[in-house]
């Protein structure tokens, strides 16, 4: 069995903590770096249902897409939520690893198993990293889709394809607008709307779309006379990211065999998005609200 010093150092070179946001706080949070590990559990979120999974299934390390302690932290105490996941990991000899904005732009990162997952072809990031000669990293991924379809079989596809959840896909824009190429970024996405204008997409798949700025990007494109992309897909934050849990597994997995660890590398399936129900509207007709 490898040690956690080990897997850790696997784990930088998939997903290097300099290449994080300076606002990020990535890597090791808990872990002894002469353990052990056999056992390893991958998630989005460090929440206590997950630590509880990790635990039952006898995991060394836990590896999350989200961070802990991402504004820092005076004590990590018991009587609050994030004290008491560090107190279950330490007393259960489970270490907690962070690849957040450093698995968003690597090279396959986030938007690369977002696209994936929804059976896109990615042709080049959507913010290249200008760190990288080979123009593969950067954040989003700009995609082709294999055959046109409209926005709302574009929708149907994403509701389809990603972990389901209470909100499912919303959209903006003609439904039945034709999409040839799609923007996708994991994770919050309304911050690249510049990015995407400049794209020429037909459509932007991301989460978190706030009101206002989608209501403006709509209304650009009625009175711009350049290529405003037909549609914004809206999915929860959390099915957006999922996906790469997978991905990372299967990088972690092929590092163990090449290393003869034989790890046993698990993707937790246990839907963390925090919205837990969704009551549709039954009015359709948009012409006017009800009195």
């Amino acid at each position: 069995m490898p040690r956690l010093s080990e897997v850790i150092a696997a784990l930088e070179s998939l997903w290097p903590a300099e290449r994080a946001e300076s606002w990020d706080a990535v890597g090791t949070v808990v872990g002894d770096p002469d353990q052990e590990v056999s056992r390893v559990l991958f998630a989005v979120d460090p929440v206590q249902e997950i630590v509880d999974e990790a635990v039952k299934l006898g995991a060394g390390l836990l590896v999350t897409h989200h961070p802990l302690y991402l504004r820092g932290t005076t004590t990590v105490a018991a009587t609050h939520f994030k004290g008491r996941v560090v107190h279950t990991l330490i007393r259960n000899d489970i270490a907690l690893h962070v690849a957040h904005t450093n698995a968003d732009t690597a090279d396959p990162g986030v938007s690369d198993a977002l696209a994936g997952a929804l059976d896109l072809r990615v042709v080049r990031p959507l913010v290249p990293d200008p760190s990288d000669p080979e123009g593969r990293r950067g954040l989003g991924r700009i995609c082709e889709l294999d055959h046109p379809l409209t926005v709302r079989e574009l929708a149907a596809r994403a509701a389809e394809r990603l972990p389901a959840t209470a909100q499912g896909i919303r959209v903006a824009g003609d439904p039945e607008a034709t999409v040839r190429t799609v923007a996708v970024s994991g994770g919050s996405g309304d911050s690249l709307f510049d990015d995407v204008r400049a794209a020429g997409v037909d459509a932007f798949l991301t989460a978190d779309l706030r009101h206002h700025p989608a209501s403006e990007f709509i209304a650009d494109r009625a009175h711009s006379s350049a290529h405003i992309p037909l549609a914004l897909l809206d999915a929860a934050h959390w099915a957006t990211e999922w996906p790469w849990c997978e991905l990372a597994a299967t990088q972690l997995d092929e590092i163990s065999d090449r290393n003869g660890w034989d790890l046993r590398v698990h993707v937790s399936k246990t839907v963390t998005d925090p919205w837990t129900a969704h009551a549709a509207s039954a009015i359709t007709d948009t012409s006017g609200a009800p009195n």
